[in-house]
């Protein structure tokens, strides 16, 4: 049956079935019908009765529930959940093409999974839910709301991106309508979690509250966002309200998938399993790294792509400066698990970095991803996927272990008609314009841009789309280029600091003559610049719309070629 199209484990939709096929569907295991085809619908239809003779027949219960198309209705929502409820599984509904089949079930089930759940299921299965998306965030009900907010920008989340975009806007344009979207009370400098996973920061100095740092004249919804409706200049909020603009800026950060790995959950904060990827994880790191004696550790990175490619190897390097410089070294065996087959992705740093490899004698996994984890028993699975060999799943013990989780972009990012295939909102990788609608932009880590997801690329990338949307505003016919700019200050040991500043391509791009900071060699003076200077200049310079140093060039606009 090549035409099932399944949503869930007990239901599946499909186009128009025909008589002679339901046999072989209760083959195939269903042993419910539901038709949501009006009789007479078309010319070469069969009817329900000859579908329901034939499920007879073959002893599976139908049902007729039609709807007329592109009318489903509230009620009828209604009865197909508690038809679905009533009914033996696995069910198989039908209409002309499956779309109201599975727009039912969307709809049923608005109260029981979040939307973008939903949305996924339906879209996984073929069908595009964003016609219903309100009535689905309203619980299944049409709404009837016409109160909707409106801006002329309105920016998706309150990172680092958010904020700084939001900044820069306002000081370009002073008097601009502007709305940021963001549920969270506190805003966290991440590229601190590192310090605090070293022992150097307090968690406390990365975190301040979210409405301390909304810019002066920005509104802040409180809020998470739920699905977009780009065709109508909406985005729709959780409980189906909505906020219209006449701009869009898309830059809520990254998924942390804690579940993508089996037993991590269960294990985090306990039995030596940390992150530094959490605020309240980096603290155990430290207590973890400063009490263990002997042993193994273990330090993980997933699959790119994930936010500062650098994090899981900076944990290992100040994790063994510190049992180096403590004499503890000797009785550790240090191991980088990498699901990657390089340390580093520009070649130009490889070097300096594999001198600290080799200092600690750290042992280097290429290709193992992490599958899954048992604390209390102390053992980690990894699957190896070397090229041009077979996949093999190997065990490793450990003492510590420090998780970098996989990583994607949001549910309601990856659903919506922003995203590309892979899932993240689809710019120009120069302008940071969206393909598709051009009153969207983007930037930080959900954007598809091949640059690396930093917050040093979101704060070169924020005075960009802020120059551009303004541009577009006025109508000025100039633009401003993004060349993949990021930064990743790799921590080799307590003191010194590698500078990688790279941009497309592995390009280096670096932002000191190389007689004070060569970015390739470990540098105290890079070491100061991150323990000393960037924590105040993210906080007063960056989320404050102070582009130093980062202040964009523009140029004529001219369609941009793809690098």
């Amino acid at each position: 049956m090549t035409d099932d199209r399944k949503i869930t484990e007990t239901l599946s939709v499909r186009p128009q079935i025909q008589p002679d096929e339901v046999a072989d569907l209760a083959a195939a295991g269903y042993r419910a019908i539901i038709c949501n085809r009006p009789d007479g619908e078309g010319a070469d239809q069969p009817s329900f009765e000859e579908i329901e003779a034939a499920a007879k027949k073959a002893g599976l219960e139908a049902l007729y529930l039609p709807v007329t198309s592109g009318k489903v209705e509230d009620t009828d929502a209604e009865a197909f959940g508690k038809a679905l409820e009533r009914l033996p599984k696995p069910v198989l509904a039908y209409c002309r093409s499956g779309t109201r089949s599975a727009t039912l079930w969307a709809l049923s089930e608005a109260k029981n999974r979040p939307l973008p759940e939903i949305l996924q299921r339906a879209k996984g299965a073929g069908y595009d839910m964003s016609g219903v998306v309100r009535r689905i965030a309203n619980g299944g009900k049409t709404p009837t709301d016409t109160g909707d907010a409106s801006y002329e920008v309105v920016v998706v989340g309150g990172g680092a991106a958010g904020i700084a975009v939001a900044s820069s806007l306002r000081a370009r344009s002073p008097g601009l309508d502007i709305a940021i979207i963001d549920p969270a009370d506190i805003h966290y400098y991440q590229p601190g979690w590192t310090m605090v996973g070293g022992g150097i920061f307090s968690a406390e100095t990365t975190a301040r509250t979210m409405g301390s740092l909304i810019p002066e004249g920005v509104h802040w919804i409180k809020a998470a966002v739920a699905a977009f409706e780009p065709e109508n200049d909406a985005v729709i909020l959780d409980g189906c309200r909505v906020v219209k603009y006449k701009r869009l800026v898309v830059c809520p950060g990254l998924k942390l998938d804690w579940h993508g790995v089996e037993g991590l959950v269960e294990t985090l904060g306990k039995n030596g399993v940390t992150s530094n990827y959490r605020y309240d994880l980096a603290p155990y790191t430290w207590e973890l790294v400063s009490g263990l004696k002997s042993g193994r550790a273990v330090f993980t990175q997933p699959p790119m792509p994930i936010k500062c490619a650098g994090a899981p190897q900076k944990a290992m390097y100040l994790s063994a400066d510190h049992w180096l410089k403590t004499g503890g070294l000797k009785d550790i065996e240090v191991g980088f698990y990498n699901a990657g087959g390089v340390l580093f992705g520009v070649k130009d740093y490889v070097p300096a970095l594999m001198d600290y490899v080799e200092r600690y004698h750290a042992g280097l996994h290429f290709f193992h991803r992490l599958t899954a984890v048992d604390g209390a028993a102390k053992k980690a699975w990894f699957e190896v996927a070397k090229p041009d060999e077979e996949k093999q799943q190997v065990e490793v013990e450990f003492d510590m272990m420090h998780v970098c989780p996989p990583q994607c972009a949001p549910d309601f990012i990856r659903v919506s008609p922003l995203a590309d295939a892979a899932g993240w909102v689809d710019v120009d990788q120069q302008t940071l314009r969206h393909k598709t609608f051009q009153n969207v932009w983007s930037l930080g880590d959900v954007m598809n841009a091949p640059n690396a997801k930093t917050a040093a690329a979101a704060r070169m990338q924020a005075p960009i789309v802020a120059e551009n949307l303004v541009s577009d505003m006025k109508s000025s016919g100039k633009q401003a280029r993004y060349n993949g700019y990021g930064s990743c200050p790799l921590t080799v040991e307590r003191g010194k600091i590698v500078l990688a500043e790279f941009g497309y391509g592995g390009a280096l791009l670096p932002s000191f003559p190389g007689w004070l900071i060569d970015g390739t060699r470990p540098s105290w003076l890079a070491w100061l610049l991150k323990e000393r200077f960037l924590p105040p200049f993210y906080w007063k310079g960056m989320l404050r719309g102070r582009e130093w140093m980062v202040k964009p060039e523009t140029v004529s606009a001219e369609p941009s070629a793809q690098l």
